[in-house]
């Protein structure tokens, strides 16, 4: 006897393949953004969405619990900075241990990007 099992995996809808890449790849992302020097979340939401040309976006709040839960690792500092004219801001920098994490994380990146490339038939230039 045949079973037709594709009905069952059709029947559920396909999850959305950018967001659940987004998850996983938020702290590269934001540690990365962090590398050169500090930012604070809005410019770090700004940068993300501008650099990735609309491909990634993040909502503010789980942009800052990304944030917040990265400093409690101790992989970012964040400090308040007020500025004359401008409401209170706070940036976040990469700590000596962030930089660390960031070498691991982009090496493992790498591997699983190439990794998926060979699987699926995609080239990179």
């Amino acid at each position: 006897m045949d079973f037709d099992i594709s009905y069952s995996i059709m029947s559920t809808p396909p999850p959305d393949v950018l967001r659940e890449a987004k998850k996983g790849s938020a702290e590269l992302v934001i540690l990365s953004l962090l590398e050169d020097h500090p930012r604070h979340g809005y410019e770090l939401a700004a940068r993300i969405e501008t650099d990735s040309e609309g491909a990634l976006s993040f909502n503010f709040a789980s942009l800052y619990a990304t944030l917040y839960k990265l400093e409690g690792r101790g992989w970012i500092q964040g400090r308040w900075v007020e500025r004359a004219g401008q409401r209170r801001r706070r940036y976040y920098r990469l700590t000596a241990t962030g930089t660390t994490v960031l070498g691991r994380q982009r090496e493992e990146w790498k591997q699983f990007v190439l990794a998926l490339g060979r699987l699926t038939g995609i080239r990179f230039a």
